[in-house]
């Protein structure tokens, strides 16, 4: 299933960049209970499959397009000073029409990553990040 796949190299590649990164970040993907210490900052990713489809009459080919959304989570009260500067840093990390590849399967970033409203809760601050991707395949 391609989508698993695409999933899978946003994953390996969100792993890397946090790898690099001086200051590391706990990655939690979907279906993964976490208990976050207190005062921290980490990122929350999954992927938001969109219908599969198929543009040809012999029915060979697939095109898989979705959503892969990043969530930076801080501490509720600390402002901006800690999600802004991820959220540039995730936004070089995926940029616009970028092709990555796992087997057979190119994935194509298709819109850019787009930081969406912040979400305060009683002990934490939520920011989305997210960006449309699709994978065409025979």
């Amino acid at each position: 299933m391609s989508h698993a796949i695409i999933a899978s190299i946003y994953e390996a590649k969100l792993i890397a960049w946090n790898v690099a990164r001086p200051d590391k970040l706990k990655i939690v993907f979907e279906n993964t209970a976490y208990a976050p210490t207190e005062g921290e900052t980490y990122l929350r990713a999954f992927t938001i499959p969109g219908d599969t489809a198929s543009n040809t009459l012999g029915g060979d080919h697939r095109l898989y397009t979705g959503v892969f959304q990043v969530s930076i989570i801080a501490p509720a009260g600390t402002g901006k000073i800690k999600t802004n500067p991820i959220t540039t840093e995730l936004v070089d990390l995926f940029p616009l029409y970028a092709r990555d590849t796992k087997g057979a399967v190119i994935v194509v970033t298709m819109s850019p990553v787009d930081p969406g409203p912040g979400i305060t809760g009683d002990t934490t601050y939520t920011v989305p990040i997210s960006f449309l991707y699709r994978a065409d395949t025979n």
